[in-house]
């Protein structure tokens, strides 16, 4: 997402469907106009729930010549009415007053189809913000994030260690990245991370999978039992021992190729495409197919066909870690 600008756009089209980038597009428009204006206030409006008039009422120029945001929310939802007074505005803005268009880039309308192309055309200032859908976005998120926040610094290895403990969500991230660079001075290293969320790892389950999936019996059981008693839903722990086992087996399918080249063919980071070339030691096809099978089980088993959901899982680990390195 690009910066704020110095001086804000009279029209702004904010597309995409991250949210947190999307929500801070719409907040940097309204910082921008509060440099000119401190006393700029901002109104937020889903389009469908305005006729043109409104929407005419809205833009005017204020009396008293206070800056104002405007963001019209869901634009992808635009009628055609309101799509023509939308590009009729843009064409000729009035002063004092921002109009933040916040479009997803879909629309089933044709209308609210061509609205980007026509605001773009219109010369209305874009900001960018697309889900974040492959590793290396969420990778590079992370690291702008600790840059920003006081400008820390992190290595690859801390930032795939962050998003393994915390997980996609880009609002998580932000606020973790945030903390640790609190924490640490701004030096952001693997060993930080671990040690502030530990505990958000483990309830992730990625303990009891990671040592299952290596054969390690004792020390699989152990984690389990460590995850019981801390109370981890059973359903966690299960979903963490399918992915580990599917990830294995998908490495383990393609080969030991360069971890980079395979990433984007296989959808994954290169750091998990590494880690689970390192687990695939000592699995053989048919052993794998076995764990699959075990995990199918208990996806069940957890969601209710099993007694003893906690039993469950003690006896698929050991069925996984019994099958590791079979012919």
């Amino acid at each position: 997402m690009s910066a704020p600008a110095d001086t804000p756009d009279a029209v702004h089209l904010v597309i995409g469907e991250e949210e947190l980038l999307v929500e801070r597009a719409v907040r940097g428009a309204l910082e921008v106009a509060r440099k000119i204006d401190p006393q700029a206030d901002l109104t937020r409006v889903r389009v469908t729930e305005l006729t043109p008039p409104e929407l005419a009422e809205l833009v005017s120029p204020s009396l008293f010549a206070e800056g104002r945001v405007i963001a019209l929310e869901a634009a992808q939802e635009v009628g055609k009415e309101i799509a023509d007074a939308v590009i009729a505005y843009a064409k000729s803005p009035a002063d004092g007053v921002t109009l933040v268009v916040v479009h997803s880039g879909g629309g089933r309308s044709k209308a609210a189809k061509e609205l980007p192309a026509a605001l773009r055309k219109a010369g209305a200032g874009v900001t960018e913000c697309p889900k974040m859908t492959k590793a290396a976005d969420r990778e590079a998120f992370v690291r702008n994030e600790i840059r920003a926040a006081g400008g820390g610094k992190a290595d690859p290895e801390a930032v795939a260690a962050l998003i393994e403990a915390i997980g996609s969500d880009l609002r998580e991230l932000a606020a973790a990245a945030s903390q640790l660079v609190a924490d640490t001075g701004g030096k952001v290293d693997a060993e930080a991370v671990r040690r502030y969320h530990r505990g958000r790892a483990e309830v992730t389950g990625f303990a009891v999978a990671e040592k299952a999936v290596m054969g390690d019996r004792a020390g699989a059981l152990e984690a389990l039992r460590w995850a019981i008693q801390l109370g981890v839903p059973h359903v966690l722990v299960a979903d963490a021992l399918a992915d580990a086992v599917r990830t294995v087996a998908r490495v383990s399918a393609v080969g030991r190729g360069d971890p980079f080249k395979l990433a984007g063919e296989l959808g994954m980071p290169p750091w998990k495409v590494k880690k689970a070339q390192g687990q695939s030691r000592g699995w053989e096809e048919r052993g794998l197919a076995t764990a699959m099978s075990v995990v199918a089980d208990l996806n069940a088993d957890v969601k209710g066909a099993a007694a003893d959901s906690g039993y469950a899982l003690e006896r698929a680990v050991l069925k996984i870690v019994a099958v590791h390195g079979r012919r």
